[in-house]
């Protein structure tokens, strides 16, 4: 068994709770949950009382933190032992390592006794030469030259002064170079004062024919105030070979101070000898290993901060209100080979298909194909179209509200995000779903459910695919999906199921199920028929008492035996709900006024757990997103040659980054509302910059107003304002 340092082991829960600024009681009995296989979700739903009522992200934060901290307290004892196996280990090295708060610093204070290559100051070492460095060390007044003749070492090639003092040098840079305590500094130092620069690479216009990277030709930014998506910019700059970027700070005060710390005040050969080193030192080794460190840090922290961004813009697309009670015509539009037409019924049951040619192309067919929608239209009462964004977009939606205007003034038509739809309809899910049909007829029925139902439909695919980020193809793969199988898990529990029309794909993300007990259920509902009531989930095959615990909850049944099974009321709570819809004949009022302290001491629960049970019975199968806006129906269209400087709009937020919004206005492309044109400027004097957060105004799937600040057709950028003009 591995001898463990006691000294080195971290009270992982007060720590968190300091950090977190979170109750002791609450971090430990979230991290007991959490450590017995409880999902998220029930935790925050149905365990408030231990918790202290946490919500998904601070429960969701004590878990990553958690694994932060545990992988810390493992890195300190690995390097304890291997600095103690050395014999080299001492009480400052282990004050140092108990402190140490992050891993970068534990690596510094192990980087000295790291096995490494053999280096010119190995071989100095090796041929006697620390007698002269320590002979130096003591800043001796006579001539060193003198003193390094004593070294001379032939079978080490060592057969002069000069060769014996260089190796000297090499035994000071390195250890110069791996003082932990310098390169802390160092570092410290230039995050503080350095400044990120980029510049347009020699010879690389071509690589970037529509200037993308204009921006950032010559930049310079502070480290401290360097934005997320500028450091993203410049990164994905340098990986197409536009950009070259490095960091910049000032070395004449880094190396006043290595000076100043490596030999004060006093001067002569011995001085210069050190000094000499310690410039060479951080030319070679403190500083690039800090620029290293420092991009590595920065590049971690926009990352991190884009795949939050994803996250959120993920959630809030998920969450967009369902257009329930529509037959819907779904239309993705194509040129050379059609557009593909697809009729779903208000389930999203497919019904018909058909292939139109509206636009020119060698099979150009208008008047073909504006019969063919009148009649889908009729035959089966549409009374939406949901047209992809994609190519032709513009087109078909002009073809539409000509059809719109001419034969059917009923109909009105949504143009839908497909970002995804092509990924989607290529899938082992589609072709199991639609074996018969083509792949863009899965395409069209896809556009049409997305409108319908975009949760149902859009967690059919990878999420990666969806197009509501920022840099979401640079991001690491890894982290990102993390983070959005959270998002998943948090929006699809938060919404609930029906248990008899979920897909397994659907189902999958529901707590405590996995893939293989999703499809069991579907399995399970195809040989035996509707469930009738959640303990029926117990005869699913794989699906333990865990996971029913875990799952029972979120998963609804609209018309079983019990109504309580199409609320998000726990069945271990089925006996409270049941006494007080007795007490209060199932009373609205009665039962709102049953939310106190004293009925929840009397029923032997918690006040947060009695306030769901009331919440839940007075508003069964209640859907979180119909408080969502829902899509804006037109039925005319624009082109970006309309738009004019002024002109007042409404829009659909599709996007939402660091530096602004995407707005969907109805022309093909999506106009920008930078962060200075969303509120009145809140500018931070210092800094000078605009201080606002784009995600604390505006949320993907909001319906908001904008005004036109500029067009450039040329270059179809199209810039809006939250602002009204002045006039």
């Amino acid at each position: 068994m591995v001898e463990v340092n006691q000294a080195l082991l971290i009270d992982i829960t007060a720590s968190l709770a300091s950090e977190l600024a979170l109750p002791v009681k609450s971090v430990e009995a979230t991290r007991t949950m959490l450590d017995e296989g409880n999902t998220v979700p029930f935790i925050a739903r149905y365990r408030k009382e231990a918790t202290g009522n946490l919500d998904e992200v601070q429960i969701r934060d004590i878990q990553v933190a958690t694994k932060r901290l545990t992988e810390l307290e493992a890195r300190k004892q690995t390097v304890y032992r291997a600095i103690d196996e050395q014999k080299v280990m001492t009480p400052a090295l282990l004050k140092g390592l108990v402190a140490a708060n992050d891993l970068q610093t534990v690596e510094d204070i192990y980087l000295p006794y790291k096995q490494k290559r053999r280096t010119k100051a190995t071989v100095a070492k090796e041929g006697g030469l620390m007698g002269l460095a320590n002979f130096i060390q003591r800043f001796p007044t006579t001539d060193i030259s003198v003193e390094a003749e004593k070294y001379l070492n032939p079978d080490a090639e060592i057969n002069d002064a000069t060769t014996a003092l260089a190796g000297v040098h090499e035994i000071f840079a390195e250890v110069i170079g791996e003082n932990a305590g310098l390169r802390d500094w160092v570092r410290k130092f230039t995050r503080n004062n350095g400044r990120l620069v980029s510049k347009q690479k020699r010879g690389a216009t071509d690589k970037d024919p529509q200037e993308v990277f204009r921006l950032y030709y010559d930049f310079s930014q502070t480290i401290k105030n360097v934005a997320n998506h500028q450091i993203l910019a410049i990164n994905r700059g340098e990986k197409e070979g536009v950009l070259s970027g490095s960091v910049e700070v000032d070395s004449d005060a880094i190396e006043r101070y290595l000076k100043m710390r490596l030999v004060g005040s006093k001067s002569g050969q011995a001085a210069d000898i050190l000094i000499h080193a310690a410039n060479d030192a951080y030319k070679r080794f403190i500083g690039p290993a800090i620029e290293r460190e420092l991009r590595k840090e920065l590049l971690e922290r926009a990352e991190a901060d884009a795949i939050k961004v994803f996250g959120k813009n993920l959630y809030h697309l998920l969450m967009a209100a369902p257009l329930r009670g529509r037959v819907v015509l779904g239309f993705d539009p194509g040129i050379r080979t059609g557009s593909k037409l697809a009729v779903v019924d208000p389930n999203g049951k497919f019904l018909a298909k058909a292939t139109i040619y509206p636009h020119k192309a060698q099979k150009y067919d208008p008047k073909a194909a504006k019969a063919k929608i009148i009649e889908l239209v009729k035959q089966y009462q549409v009374s939406l179209v949901a047209i992809g964004n994609g190519t032709a977009s513009r087109e078909s939606q002009q073809f539409i509200a000509d059809i719109i205007k001419s034969d059917l003034p009923t109909l009105n038509y949504v143009v839908v995000n497909e970002s995804g739809a092509s990924v989607y309809s290529a899938s082992d899910v589609a072709r199991a779903e639609f074996p018969e049909l083509q792949v863009e007829q899965r395409s069209a029925i896809s556009i049409a459910r997305r409108l319908q139902d975009p949760m149902a439909e859009l967690i059919k695919i990878d999420p990666q695919a969806v197009g509501v980020g920022q840099y979401q193809h640079d991001l690491p793969v890894k982290e990102l999906s993390t983070e959005l199988d959270a998002v998943l898990e948090s929006a699809v529990n938060q919404v609930g199921v029906n248990l008899n029309t979920a897909s397994p794909q659907l189902l999958s993300h529901i707590a405590g199920l996995t893939k293989t007990t999703a499809n069991n259920i579907v399995l399970y509902r195809d040989e035996n028929g509707q469930f009738t009531s959640r303990v029926e989930l117990k005869k699913v095959a794989k699906l333990g008492p865990k996971a029913y615990e875990q799952a029972a909850g979120f998963l609804r049944i609209p018309d079983g035996k019990n109504p309580l099974d199409n609320t998000d009321i726990h069945p271990e709570s089925y006996k409270i709900a049941q006494a007080l819809l007795a007490e209060t004949d199932d009373d609205a009022q009665a039962l709102r006024a049953l939310a106190n302290q004293a009925k929840a001491t009397e029923l032997g629960i918690g006040l947060p757990t009695l306030t769901d049970i009331i919440q839940s019975l007075i508003n069964p199968g209640r859907d979180l997103r119909d408080d969502a806006p829902e899509a804006i129906l037109r039925s005319d269209v624009l082109t970006v040659a309309d738009l004019k400087p002024g002109m007042q709009l409404q829009g659909t937020v599709r996007n939402v980054v660091d530096f602004g919004a995407f707005v969907d206005i109805g022309v093909h492309e999506d106009g920008l509302v930078h962060i200075s044109k969303m509120v009145a400027p809140q500018r931070d004097k210092k800094q000078r910059r605009v201080t606002v957060d784009p995600h604390t105004i505006l949320a993907v799937g909001d319906i908001i107003t904008v005004w036109v600040s500029e067009v450039d057709s040329q270059r179809g950028r199209i810039g809006l304002s939250m602002l009204a003009p002045q006039d």
